[in-house]
């Protein structure tokens, strides 16, 4: 009974996060004068008026699927892995370069070839705060914020001074990838009714199945969450708490590399420069903590996000600002963070004693590990 409560409130914490970020949306809007049915209608008719538009909710879903992924490793690890969008950024660099090197390659090929190298770009720009992490114990929140930028301006610099010229359509612009090497199909255009809906949607779902063996299947898996829970203690247990934390962030890296091979040879299929940090990056994050770090929570939580984003480009037509889109998700990441005090809402409202105990000492423990020094 316990434990059909406890899997009842897992899904009733993200469920509440997400209505009442639609409700202070709402307030939101009814403060600045607009008005919220309106806005929310023309979000939903925007969302769902035809096969073009669910089509674009999986295009959207897709990278955001890789980036939660590997935000959910590293975090079942211990770490937030905040580089996500310059891993994910390599991932989009390497990939394109490979594709537009080989233009005459054979598709069996040149695709397979351009997605390895994309997430193995990934993998390595996650290895160095992993290193750093695991021998000197430096932060990897504050390794990766750095690391973003320097990716950022690698990747620019790459665009505009060292890309070939004949792979080049403008200045700081590729052409085109072949089709060789998108991952877009004649088959899957004409039944979405033209969006940019490509593979990279199924290797999104068999990821959720791969991760979701790796880490509740697998030895990895469970030295991986291991070490998140108590590093000191898997070091006693014979866990080498070095290899796994690098391992860990290597995962994550690759996944968030792969993020950036969907959106390089799927979503937009060329390279341009960036004035600013990948947002499936910092997204990924949101979907995978509304996820709760689940395979399915994830899968969901990305489709939501590709509904909001989608849907909020029809939100102006009545009035209201797009930016009111951005308020909505800021408003859900805001409930799930506080997603603590909604299960001692609960637990209290329902007058299990045991369960709200199990709250507070969770809480407590965490506040602990973090003034040692813990993991965060």
């Amino acid at each position: 009974m316990n434990n059909r409560s406890e899997t009842l409130r897992n899904i009733l914490v993200p469920v509440l996060s997400v209505v009442m970020g639609f409700v202070l949306g709402a307030v939101i809007m009814l403060a600045f004068g607009y008005q919220p049915i309106e806005g929310y209608q023309a979000m939903f008719e925007t969302a769902f008026q035809g096969r073009k538009s669910i089509g674009e909710i999986f295009v959207t879903a897709a990278p955001l699927i890789f980036t939660a992924l590997g935000f959910s490793v590293a975090n079942a690890a211990g770490f937030f892995n905040i580089g996500l969008s310059g891993q994910a950024l390599c991932g989009w660099v390497a990939s394109i370069w490979v594709a537009l090197s080989f233009p005459d390659m054979s598709r069996w090929i040149v695709l397979p070839l351009a997605v390895i190298v994309g997430a193995l770009a990934g993998a390595f720009a996650a290895a160095i705060p992993g290193i750093l992490r695991a021998y000197f114990g430096t932060s990897e929140v504050i390794v990766t914020i750095m690391l973003n930028y320097i990716f950022l301006y690698v990747a620019n610099h790459i665009a505009n001074n060292v890309m070939k010229a004949s792979i080049m359509a403008n200045k700081g612009i590729t052409k085109m990838v072949g089709a060789n090497a998108s991952l877009r199909t004649p088959f899957l255009t004409e039944i979405s009714e033209g969006s940019r809906l490509n593979l990279g949607i199924f290797l999104a779902f068999i990821f959720l199945i791969i991760i979701w063996f790796l880490m509740k299947k697998t030895t990895l898996g469970f030295e991986i969450r291991s070490v998140g829970l108590n590093p000191f203690a898997s070091e006693y247990a014979g866990m080498s708490s070095k290899r796994t934390i690098i391992l860990s962030m290597v995962i994550s890296g690759a996944l968030a590399g792969l993020g950036g091979v969907i959106q390089g040879l799927g979503t937009f299929q060329n390279f341009f420069i960036q004035n600013s940090s990948l947002s499936i990056g910092f997204d990924g994050m949101a979907v995978s903590l509304l996820g709760a770090g689940s395979s399915i929570g994830i899968l969901l939580s990305a489709l939501l996000f590709g509904m909001l984003k989608l849907g909020g480009q029809g939100m102006p037509f009545v009035g209201v600002p797009t930016e009111l889109v951005d308020v909505v998700i800021a408003s859900i990441i805001f409930f799930i963070g506080i997603n603590y005090l909604i299960r001692f809402v609960l637990a209290k409202t329902s007058g299990n004693k045991k369960e709200l105990a199990v709250v507070e000492t969770i809480e407590s423990t965490e506040d602990e590990n973090k003034q040692e020094g813990g993991t965060i």
